[in-house]
């Protein structure tokens, strides 16, 4: 795969930024993550996780042949989110979009295959993400291969966290 040796600021074709609606009351707060009446049926997650990041800590850059994530960055931290589209056919090729989510932004984010992506933590405190990719992490019992290609220490890569 040709890589881009640059690439320019601007918004990535096919992520989808939804903005996540915290339901407050006298108990605390509720969010919806998603829901299949408001999601295509191509990105409907078939399981879920989460994860704990620690602050000043980055996940990836990495990407993904097949599967799509369907990310929720809900707090307690704040995350720096990158994207990168290498995929030729796309109409953003060449894109770099950096997006602010968590706490003081909730955001769910779909990230579609082909996109290299990472997130930082940029807050003072640990911070929880969900993702719930449209694809079982090693397939059915965890017997295939894992569908990530990791970009985080391949020397002098463009995928760089500022």
């Amino acid at each position: 795969m040709e890589i881009v040796a640059e690439f320019s600021p601007g918004k990535v074709h096919d992520v989808v930024v939804r903005p996540l609606a915290k339901y407050l009351d006298e108990r605390g707060w509720l969010a919806e993550l998603y829901r299949c009446d408001e999601l295509a049926a191509e990105t409907m997650p078939v399981m879920a996780y989460i994860s704990m990041t620690q602050p000043g800590v980055a996940r990836g850059p990495h990407e993904h042949r097949e599967q799509t994530d369907y990310f929720c960055f809900i707090g307690p931290a704040n995350f720096k989110v990158y994207l990168w589209d290498t995929r030729r056919d796309s109409p953003s090729f060449g894109v770099r979009q950096t997006i602010f989510a968590g706490v003081d932004q909730p955001l769910a984010l779909i990230v579609p295959p082909g996109v290299i992506h990472a997130y930082r933590n940029v807050g003072r405190e640990n911070g929880i993400v969900f993702n719930g990719p449209n694809r079982l992490y090693a397939g059915e019992g965890k017997s295939s291969p894992v569908d990530e290609i990791r970009h985080e220490e391949v020397e002098g890569s463009p995928f760089r966290l500022d």
